[in-house]
């Protein structure tokens, strides 16, 4: 048995270095799939091992999406933030070391979440509910302080406040995956089109291993990251905001505290599945449609089977990106994002219709008017925070 579970936790690596370098693929979309497959194709497979290779690739994925993000500006659901400060630093030739920063955020939040998985779960039961209560209240004075830190305060509000409206809309039509085309318009094609039109050139990047400063940022997502990841309706954006404003960090700080805020989310929606039964990633979905529930052994089986991934997956990214960098500056940027932009058109009708498509193309003139008004673009996570405060202040 041992054999056959280091075969499906490497085979799910192996899956989660794919999912995680191609543009627009998000966990939950694969989560969907297996969902499918378990009832017809894998159904002579023991669950147990099915487990082992969604952890793995999970895991894995969560590492290695922020290479198309930071090379491509191409975010899933999950690292739009990292677009933000890790395309700037591609650009002065630095994306080894946003890689770099974000591969050590996740390393660390494996080893915390190894360290605080049973702490966290007798806390998280009793303050659980209080949370609930002033979840919106939190989430309303962190986007007041999001938009009182702009210089240009009203703009700010503007861009907040669109494309909240946005994202409103859009999650109140019929589509499949709304958030796709939604979050891959705001940050990834309007960022694609910028380029294209600018000309942008990638100069030669220089690989140096970063100075690391953890405590902050990681102070930040260890506090954000539980709380958003029992909580419905929040996942690793919001709690990358939350975690930011909490605990204060600069550029390359918050690319740390976006990988380990991501990660983290991603672990603890397994125990949120096991504590309250409750699933927060597509990658929990399944491990819920494919077991029911999860007991304390397969509990423990699936923090193992983190860990294991975690250390792999940082050597695999931190490669992956040294090969990549060393050849970024050789590549014709435009001709790779025009075929980028692309692959993602072709992703997000596959995926969500043509319903997506007309998200996707409001959604990408929005991200360019909005980055025009030259504010932070951590102002468009509006189209997530209005939503989810609405939710919470009328439930």
């Amino acid at each position: 048995m041992l054999i056959e579970l280091i075969g499906f936790l490497l085979l799910g690596i192996l899956m989660g270095i794919i999912t995680g370098l191609i543009p627009g693929i998000h966990i939950n979309l694969i989560g969907t799939i297996l969902i499918s497959l378990s009832a017809t194709i894998f159904l002579t497979i023991n669950p147990i091992f099915l487990v082992v290779f969604i952890v793995a690739m999970a895991i894995t994925h969560t590492f290695l999406d922020f290479i198309p993000s930071i090379f491509l500006g191409c975010p899933d659901t999950d690292t739009e933030l990292s677009v933000l400060p890790g395309h700037d630093l591609l650009k002065k030739g630095l994306a080894y070391e946003a890689i770099s920063l974000t591969t050590y955020g996740s390393l660390s939040a494996v080893i915390i979440l190894i360290i605080i998985a049973f702490p966290s779960m007798f806390i998280i039961s009793k303050i659980y509910d209080f949370i609930l209560s002033v979840l919106p209240y939190l989430l309303i004075g962190i986007s007041i302080i999001l938009i009182s830190l702009e210089k240009k305060k009203y703009s700010a509000l503007f861009v907040f406040l669109l494309t909240g409206f946005l994202g409103l809309s859009v999650l109140n039509l019929n589509a499949q995956e709304p958030l796709l085309p939604l979050l891959t318009g705001l940050f990834g094609s309007s960022m694609l089109v910028q380029s294209i039109k600018n000309k942008t050139k990638i100069p030669p990047q220089i690989i140096s291993k970063p100075k690391l400063k953890l405590m902050k940022p990681l102070l930040g997502a260890i506090i954000a990251s539980p709380i958003c990841s029992f909580l419905p309706g929040l996942g690793s954006g919001q709690a990358a905001i939350i975690g930011n404003t909490i605990s204060k960090t600069g550029r390359k700080g918050f690319l740390v505290l976006i990988g380990a805020t991501n990660t983290l989310v991603m672990g603890f929606s397994f125990i949120s599945l096991y504590l309250i039964s409750r699933t927060r990633t597509g990658a929990a979905v399944a491990i819920s449609e494919i077991m029911g529930t999860v007991s304390l052994n397969l509990l423990i089986l699936i923090l193992i089977c983190t860990l294991i991934t975690g250390i792999i997956s940082f050597f695999i990214t931190i490669n992956l990106a040294k090969i990549l960098a060393n050849k970024m500056n050789k590549v014709d940027y435009k001709k790779l994002s025009l075929t980028t932009l692309f692959i993602l058109i072709l992703i997000v009708y596959l995926v969500s219709n043509f319903l997506g498509l007309l998200i996707f193309l409001v959604s990408t003139f929005t991200g360019i008017y909005c980055i025009s008004l030259n504010v932070k673009r951590t102002n468009m996570m509006g189209c997530l925070l209005i939503p989810t405060i609405i939710f919470y202040l009328f439930i």
